[in-house]
């Protein structure tokens, strides 16, 4: 599992970016799919999840979820609740120790924050379509409404699409230049397409609120090795992909 500095040093918390290693999965989901969205046998993604709760010294039942669907939706968390989660949202807030919030990605942004000294956390679902619509935006709202300071939360971005394996259409770019134009520096032209910096920009989005922002300075799609990526299993025609776990809680 990977690990931020900025996170780190924040008192009362602790947090992970797993990897796709350690897990009982095989074939295509090898080996720590989370995702029960995903085509896996569920008794393996319910062990997977146990496996990466016990890394952060929790149990399985610490690990609260939504079903993600790329919009702006906020959950405020109070307690785990069910392990498969239907409720629609790509974010969730706690001031509740012992709960887990946790994201699943596969190319999207997860996105991770804290404010110690309030003892508020949030963790975030950051595709562009989300990122651009203001699900950040609506975290650190949600974070400021459970007392949370703007000036005291961090951030960590973890592992997503780099740009160098993001090529998109000329639509998107028109999309999300429009809504600013100087989101065009994001986009980078190589050859005829473009290729679009998700990492930056989402951390830009966290610096323009305030919020202090450390990217992975990964990418899931050139990584095979180490994470799932939805991209990579479109371009060699796979059936399905399996889904990255970001956690983080506060440990009282």
């Amino acid at each position: 599992m990977l690990t931020l500095q900025t996170l780190d040093r924040a008192a009362g918390v602790r947090h992970a970016f797993f990897t796709r290693r350690g897990g009982i999965s095989g074939n295509i989901y090898a080996s720590l799919n989370c995702g029960y969205g995903s085509d896996d046998d569920r008794d393996n993604v319910t062990a997977n999840r146990g496996r990466a709760m016990a890394k952060i010294d929790l149990s399985s039942d610490a690990l609260a979820t939504t079903y993600q669907v790329h919009g702006t939706a906020v959950q405020v968390v109070g307690d785990a609740g069910s392990p498969d989660n239907r409720t629609k949202a790509d974010a969730m807030v706690s001031r509740t120790p012992g709960i887990a919030l946790g994201i699943l990605t596969a190319d999207c942004a997860p996105v991770l924050f804290a404010d110690a000294s309030a003892g508020v956390i949030g963790a975030a679902h950051a595709g562009w379509r989300g990122a651009l619509s203001g699900v950040l935006d609506e975290t650190v709202a949600a974070m400021e409404r459970l007392g949370a300071r703007v000036g005291d939360i961090v951030a960590g971005v973890g592992p997503c699409i780099a740009q160098t394996s993001y090529e998109v259409g000329p639509e998107f770019r028109e999309r999300v230049v429009a809504a600013d134009a100087t989101n065009d520096s994001f986009f980078n032209r190589v050859g005829e397409r473009d290729r679009f910096d998700l990492e930056g920009y989402v951390a830009d989005r966290l610096r323009r609120l305030g919020v202090a922002a450390e990217g992975a300075g990964a990418d899931t799609c050139a990584d095979r090795d180490r994470f799932f990526s939805y991209r990579r299993s479109c371009l060699e025609n796979e059936p399905d992909f399996g889904r990255g776990l970001s956690a983080i809680v506060l440990t009282g």
